[in-house]
């Protein structure tokens, strides 16, 4: 059997050899920016490199989704090389999608391009006949957490259950001969410290779409006819705020809520406006303490006001829990690419993830690794370094699953036997699912 060492560096220079193809399929993913759960053109793009390397596949998973399969020389456990395949909505991008104003303003071009080089790497060698177990490479739909209207339409006429793709592939069984996952986020000199780095943790949140529902009137000539849902959404806007206190701060707790419509003329007493607001927190037990807050602040804005306000809540992501073991491959075959004291360990994240939720049923590796300029879900944002942003991340990831599947899948079997997962999936599952919630409260009605 070869030494790692002579592995990695047969893969990796495959990659090299295939660097230009490598790059242009992440500037062309680039130049065709998708949302999620619309994802064809990106997907079909996936679809093709798998068949230029005779790599057998599954598509159609949670509606976009592509799920590759290349088998080792011997029996063992399933490592999942994962890549994110939808964009933001940022019209205003320079390089946004025309058609729907689509962006990948935070790198998951990149991250396809990434998968697809790891693909196309062992496709052009024999390294999967040295390995014990399975590659998985997992083009998966619908991270970004947008269009919450048009998934929760999906929602109710059954073509999916959640609102992130990870949640969806978990529910519908896709990732149960999966025993690790991992994957890697872009970054830039503006949105991190260092080339390359890990967090932890991260914060998970639950998303509520809100609607004030008041009673039009003339708002010169009789104001007192009508029931003001601005001025009941303006409240719960400073109960909310005044909440902040109450969390602690090790909760890592974000409220963040917009009006979305903030009524229909001047001249008319607002009677319907809409909020949409995350809850965030580092773990579920501090997300939900924050919701039942919001909530009812919520409540008390609708008694003050006397008008009816529809709370609608959602599941978001999980917290993310990256396993340790991985972060420490990570960091040695990162710095293989970047050099020696490149790798950072950050602090707790407070953005989220739906690498989160399968954290809570196997061990994740969620890392950052340089080659993007901007901040993230910025109109500057872009790949400017194609060797680290699309070629860097292809490597690593091939070079981690010849860590973990090399000498009998040693190194991988140790992190499954030592992972305590937080919930079976099927908890998992109950739990998300238990989130939706739909209330219609009538503050003119409540006794105080």
């Amino acid at each position: 059997m070869k030494k790692q060492a002579l592995l990695k560096q047969e893969l990796c220079t495959a990659i090299d050899n295939q660097g230009e193809k490598i790059i242009n399929i992440g500037e062309s993913i680039m130049d065709s920016a998708e949302l999620g759960y619309k994802e064809t053109q990106t997907a079909n793009r996936v679809k093709e490199i798998f068949q230029e390397a005779s790599l057998p596949f599954q598509d159609g998973l949670a509606i976009t989704g592509i799920k590759g399969i290349l088998k080792g020389a011997k029996p063992g456990p399933t490592i999942a090389l994962m890549g994110e395949l939808d964009a933001l909505f940022l019209p205003g991008h320079p390089r946004a999608n025309p058609r729907n104003g689509a962006a990948h303003a935070c790198g998951h071009n990149a991250q396809i391009a990434g998968l697809m080089g790891a693909a196309l790497g062992f496709s052009e060698t024999q390294v999967i006949n040295e390995l014990s177990g399975n590659i998985v490479f997992f083009a998966v739909p619908a991270e970004e957490y947008v269009e919450i209207e048009y998934r929760m339409g999906l929602v109710k006429t059954g073509k999916v259950s959640f609102l992130t793709g990870k949640q969806e592939l978990i529910k519908l069984g896709c990732f149960d001969d999966v025993d690790i996952a991992i994957m890697i986020h872009s970054s830039s000199a503006e949105s991190a410290v260092g080339k390359v780095g890990v967090s932890a943790s991260t914060n998970g949140f639950l998303a509520k779409s809100i609607t004030f529902i008041g009673k039009a009137a003339h708002s010169g000539v009789a104001p007192e006819e009508g029931i003001n849902a601005l001025n009941a959404a303006t409240l719960a806007l400073s109960a909310i705020n005044a909440q902040r206190d109450t969390f602690r701060d090790e909760d890592s707790v974000r409220v963040h809520p917009i009006i979305t419509k903030g009524g229909d003329l001047v001249n008319i007493v607002p009677s319907e406006v809409k909020m949409e607001t995350y809850v965030r927190g580092r773990t579920a037990k501090a997300i939900l303490d924050a919701s039942k807050k919001v909530d009812r602040a919520i409540r008390g804005a609708a008694i003050a006001i006397g008008c009816q306000v529809n709370i609608e809540t959602v599941p978001g992501n999980m917290p993310l829990q990256n396993d340790a073991k991985l972060s420490t491959l990570f960091e040695k075959n990162s710095e293989t690419l970047f050099g020696a004291d490149s790798f950072n360990n950050y602090p707790h994240g407070a953005g989220s993830t739906d690498a989160g939720d399968l954290s809570q049923i196997m061990p994740v590796l969620h890392p950052y690794m340089t080659g993007a300029s901007g901040y993230n879900h910025s109109r500057e944002w872009h790949i400017a370094d194609p060797v680290a942003g699309y070629l860097s991340p292809a490597k690593t990831l091939a070079m981690m699953a010849i860590d973990l599947l090399s000498d009998d899948a040693k190194k991988a079997l140790e992190i499954i036997k030592n992972y305590q997962p937080a919930m079976s999936k099927q908890e998992y599952v109950e739990m998300q699912q238990s989130v939706f919630n739909t209330e219609l409260f009538d503050g003119s009605k409540s006794r105080y």
